[in-house]
């Protein structure tokens, strides 16, 4: 074509055809007026160039050439709905972002079958969309399952998910926390969801402002499979649209919703109408929740297994509905409830409805006394843990009269509760016959005090307590836990720094099984005599020792668990003033077992220990050496190169 256009010699005869080979072509020429007719004679003789412009036209002409892009919407639409098969969608869905949110909005009864019908490819040739990462793709159940988080929730990658995903069995699970600031999700992104994946389960909405109730209810119209709605902070959904799930999604067992301000009692009123599979219901901070909507709820879900009401305008009503209706509750939370009253949580004990109940955990609750907390002992008689936090109201009198009506309880968890000492302790571990675990936190009115105890029965039966940050337990009051509860086997006592030899040895020596995990982190007036005692009397059955914080543990110590500890694959000596020397002792130890070693801010330990964590490191898969100043980089290096296998952390 250059040499064509840029010829100026002499007439030659064109021994080819006519560069216009479609006589259609020609026509158009011909049409063009007199100028070109003067140009143009005979297709064997090539003219004289001397109208540059007719080619410019013949160019654009080219260039306009109709492709499928011109047509509408609609026909791309009736195009797209006959592609069986889901390699073919997948693909032309990668052509634009036009033509994806067109497949996207396709629904799965809309796709055309013939009447022959048609296999799907294999799982080779449904392979997902370049759109969609691969490292988000996991199984749950038979269900794909993705994750949106931050950045990568827009309306573009829910489109793609919908239309890559509906090939391969579907999706179960879709999560999206957060969304992008520029161009997040919309309802746009929700309808491509609703469309392309009707098998859809469990979906949470976390964080997402831009969300609304046209969203939601198009989930509700094309999701009827849906089991799972978890929604959080997302002030623009209101009740229309959970409305809609109650109606489009009658199989929902679990309900969620969290700082949610425009949904209240009507949203809830149609959930208890049209979810007869409810099991589980968690509400917290929707400031127009009250109770008729939580009353409808529990009085007509005969399935509610777990309840979840936090931070509630509820009053007294609300916990009678649940004592009398709540036969079927299995664990129960009731948090932040400022508007119910004494009589509320005793009449929700003595109504005598919670009868499986196993599980209870009341925090920051006004209502919760003395007299309202028995009630809820003898009420709840089939009630194995309870929690109560920040429960001021509760003291020695109500945490001893409780145990005494719940004799089926196995574990006990107080924490900041100020109003219950020592002596409620004390009484409410002789009167427990069942109970397992007693857990302690951060309660200021349990003090070192005297108390004879040779009178009270012990508690046998439990095996595991902790009691952190409660600075006013010293020696007495674990003298007489140990003397209380000989069968101990996990000791946990972080932070009790007024804590010293001669009140843990007591302890020690009562318990008669042996330790398996002991945690003295922040004890740190305890000496290697304490330590060596219990590698003799429990070295045989010792698992995990936490020394963390104990800054009067020396090498001697290592000697003694060295020596002793037979099972111990647990060790972490942080903070120790330990050095090379009781390395090198534990490395020596044949029988040691080590798998997990801290020695983090030991700054005894040096470059020289180096080979005796080498030997060390054959059977430990962790290593803590953060802080420890006096080992150097190349020492770091070395340890990473010999013990592979082994997480470092330095």
């Amino acid at each position: 074509m250059p040499t064509l256009v840029n010829y100026s010699g002499d007439d030659e005869l064109y021994p080819g055809v006519s560069f216009c080979q479609n006589p259609i072509d020609l026509g158009r020429l011909c049409t063009f007026g007199s100028r070109v007719d003067g140009y143009y004679y005979t297709p064997n003789k090539r003219a004289r160039i001397s109208a540059p412009d007719m080619f410019e036209i013949l160019r654009n002409e080219q260039d306009q050439n109709p492709t499928i892009d011109v047509l509408p919407d609609e026909c791309l639409f009736e195009i797209f709905r006959r592609l069986s098969s889901g390699k073919e969608r997948s693909s032309c869905a990668c052509v634009s972002k036009r033509w994806l949110m067109l497949m996207s909005s396709i629904c799965k009864n809309e796709i055309h079958k013939s009447e022959k019908k048609m296999i799907e490819g294999s799982a080779s040739c449904d392979a997902e969309m370049a759109l969609v990462d691969e490292d988000q793709v996991t199984q749950d159940d038979g269900y794909l399952t993705r994750c949106l988080e931050g950045k990568k929730a827009t309306d573009v990658r829910l489109a793609a998910i919908a239309v890559g995903t509906s090939g391969r069995g579907g999706l179960g699970k879709l999560s999206i926390r957060g969304s992008n600031s520029v161009r997040g999700v919309t309802n746009i992104g929700l309808s491509a969801v609703a469309h392309g994946c009707p098998s859809l389960r469990s979906f949470s909405l976390w964080n997402v402002s831009s969300i609304g109730d046209e969203g939601l209810s198009e989930i509700a119209k094309g999701c009827h499979m849906l089991e799972k709605l978890d929604i959080c902070q997302v002030s623009s959904i209101s009740n229309k649209s959970i409305i809609a799930i109650a109606k489009g999604c009658p199989n929902l067992t679990t309900l969620n919703i969290e700082s949610c301000p425009k949904i209240g009692n009507e949203g809830l009123q149609a959930i208890a109408r049209s979810c007869p599979k409810l099991q589980c219901i968690s509400i917290k901070d929707c400031p127009l929740v009250g109770d008729h909507g939580v009353s409808s709820l529990l009085s007509s879900a005969n399935n509610l297994s777990r309840v979840k009401l936090q931070d509630l305008n509820i009053t007294d009503f609300s916990l009678a509905v649940i004592g009398h209706y709540g036969k079927a509750i299995v664990n129960l939370l009731l948090c932040g409830l400022q508007n119910v009253s004494e009589r509320g949580f005793w009449v929700m004990g003595v109504a005598q409805g919670l009868q499986k109940l196993m599980s209870l955990t009341v925090s920051s609750c006004r209502g919760v006394t003395d007299a309202s907390i028995e009630a809820m002992g003898k009420g709840c008689i089939n009630l194995k843990q309870i929690f109560l936090r920040r429960c001021c109201f509760v003291s020695d009198n109500g945490l001893v009269g409780f145990s005494k009506a719940a004799r089926s309880l196995e574990s006990l968890q107080v924490e900041e509760c100020h109003s219950i000492t020592q002596f409620g302790i004390i009484g409410a571990l002789s009167n427990f016959k069942t109970l397992k675990s007693l857990t302690l936190l951060k309660c200021k009115g349990v003090k070192d005090i005297d108390v004879e105890v040779s009178m009270l029965s012990p508690c046998e039966s439990l095996r595991h307590l902790c009691i952190q940050n409660c600075h006013g337990i010293g020696n007495s009051s674990l003298a007489m836990v140990g003397k209380l509860c000989p069968q101990l086997q996990h000791v946990d006592l972080t932070g009790l720094y007024g804590v010293t030899d001669a009140g843990l040895l007591p302890l020690l020596e009562n318990c008669q099984d042996g330790l398996v995990k002991v945690n003295l982190a922040g004890c740190w007036n305890l000496t290697d005599n304490v330590v060596s005692e219990l590698a003799r009397l429990h070295g045989g059955t010792v698992e995990l020792l936490n020394l963390d914080g104990c800054r009067k543990i020396t090498d001697a110590s290592l000697v003694a668990i060295a020596d002793n500890c037979l099972l111990l694959n647990d060790l972490d000596l942080s903070k120790c003033a330990i050095t090379d020397a009781g390395v090198a002792v534990l490395s020596g130890a044949r029988q040691l077992t080590l798998q997990v070693l801290s020695l983090s801010n030991c700054c005894g330990v040096t470059n020289k220990s180096a080979s005796s964590l080498t030997m060390l490191g054959q059977n430990l898969v962790g290593l803590n050496l953060q802080n420890c100043n006096s080992i150097g980089c190349n020492t770091v290096e070395f340890l990473m190169e010999n013990l592979w296998r082994c997480d470092i952390l330095a």
